[in-house]
């Protein structure tokens, strides 16, 4: 005679599913990061073409020293690849907005400088472009959420970072 264990399954994986706040948090957060680097893309494209990392890179070196960044130091600011830096800084180099050359100090790296044409070309951007982020974001959030936001981002990207898994 065989018996029929009627006990509920248990699911040994329970502690590992996202609870209902947490899933409909997680779903928002992951609209968002997939949305929002599109609708910048396309704003810039449409107002300046440029895209989103493109304009990045741009921004980037601007503010560095002498308009200058080692690719590896840009790639990481602009969370690209080396590989894929390299072909977009071909092409910002082709509309005469920056140029690479060996690093002075150390002839193994290779430096991104940005040329006068690529400071008027982010300035003449940057406005729409602040208005557009403006309007998506800054002006959406109080500026206490806003701090929130950009805390909880950090904290969130230093997680990433971390090389512990």
């Amino acid at each position: 005679m065989t018996t029929h264990d009627k006990s509920p399954q248990v699911d040994e994986h329970a502690d590992l599913w996202l609870t209902p706040a947490e899933l409909a948090s997680w779903m928002s957060l992951a609209r968002l990061i997939t949305r929002l680097p599109w609708a910048i893309d396309a704003q810039l494209q449409r107002d300046a073409e440029l895209s989103m990392v493109e304009y990045m890179a741009l921004a980037m070196l601007a503010q560095a020293p002498e308009w200058t960044l080692r690719m590896s130091t840009l790639a990481e600011r602009t969370s690209s690849s080396l590989s894929r830096l390299s072909h977009l800084v071909k092409r910002l180099e082709s509309r005469g907005y920056v140029r690479r050359e060996p690093d002075s100090n150390d002839g193994r790296f290779t430096n991104a400088i940005l040329l006068p044409d690529g400071m008027s070309k982010l300035e003449s951007s940057a406005p729409g472009h602040v208005a557009y982020v403006r309007h998506l974001v800054v002006d959406n959030l109080s500026s206490e959420r806003l701090r929130r936001l950009g805390q909880d981002a950090e904290r969130i990207l230093q997680r990433i970072d971390s090389p512990a898994r």
